[in-house]
């Protein structure tokens, strides 16, 4: 329940399908399947228990199966294919850029990551051009104009009142001169090397959630077995009730 509120709140009141336009699936309504599906999977599993209901502990056992096969899947792949990550994350973040100021959500996350990683753009910080107000282009009337946003700047926490306007005109300076002033290094390949560097944290953190998935597997079908086992003792007993020598 928790799940699908953040994934309606986030749908409904933050507008999410403008600042995710970078994404291919929209956050929100991941989290409102995700939080649907969790839901039925575990009332199969709780309902079939408290019920000894064969079915639903079999739903319950093959979707738990199902899904730790998925998460497998995804970790080796994600391995195999870490390599192709640059290329994705080149992509998510011109797309960013061309959407910066869509939104204040999106505009706050990509401030956040650059002033985090030290980094300005995709490639470079004239990538910034890709954006329509601070594209250098003679049809621009935009005051940002061959602008970066401030969160390229440098030396921002020396500050008491941050200075929003420092990456204006950055873009028609070359790079010795821009350093000076901004980040000049792009965000695609820090981005890229801190993904490889979370390979393994993401590794364990899949394995601490198949662990108890396994067991949820185990005790699902230890408990299908001993409830037709029961079933069996039943029929049995009723099958020679009957019987004077039982």
């Amino acid at each position: 329940m928790v799940t699908v509120s953040v994934g309606v709140y986030a749908r409904v009141l933050k507008h999410s399908e403008a600042a995710m336009a970078c994404l291919d699936v929209d956050p929100a309504l991941l989290l409102i399947a995700l939080g649907i599906l969790m839901f039925l999977i575990t009332f199969c599993g709780c309902i079939g228990t408290l019920r000894e209901n064969i079915c639903l502990l079999q739903a319950f056992s093959v979707c738990l199966t199902v899904i730790f096969l998925l998460q497998l899947a995804a970790g080796i792949l994600g391995f195999v294919y870490s390599d192709k990550a640059r290329g994705k994350v080149s992509e998510i973040i011109g797309n960013a850029i061309v959407h910066y100021r869509d939104n204040r959500n999106l505009q706050t996350f990509i401030d956040y990551g650059q002033k985090e990683f030290s980094c300005c753009g995709g490639i470079s910080y004239k990538d910034w051009s890709q954006n329509m107000y601070f594209n250098c282009s003679s049809e621009n009337l935009s005051r940002e104009r061959c602008s970066v946003p401030y969160s390229c700047c440098l030396d921002l926490d020396d500050h008491t009142v941050i200075n929003t306007m420092c990456g204006r005109g950055m873009q028609v300076l070359n790079y010795v001169e821009a350093r000076e002033f901004i980040y000049t290094n792009g965000c695609n390949d820090k981005l890229v090397n801190w993904l490889h560097s979370t390979l393994f944290l993401l590794g364990g953190v899949t394995l601490g959630l198949a662990i108890p998935q396994l067991v949820g597997i185990l005790l699902s079908q230890i408990l299908i077995n001993q409830i037709k086992d029961q079933v069996k003792l039943q029929s049995y007993n009723q099958q020679h009730r009957s019987d004077p020598w039982y």
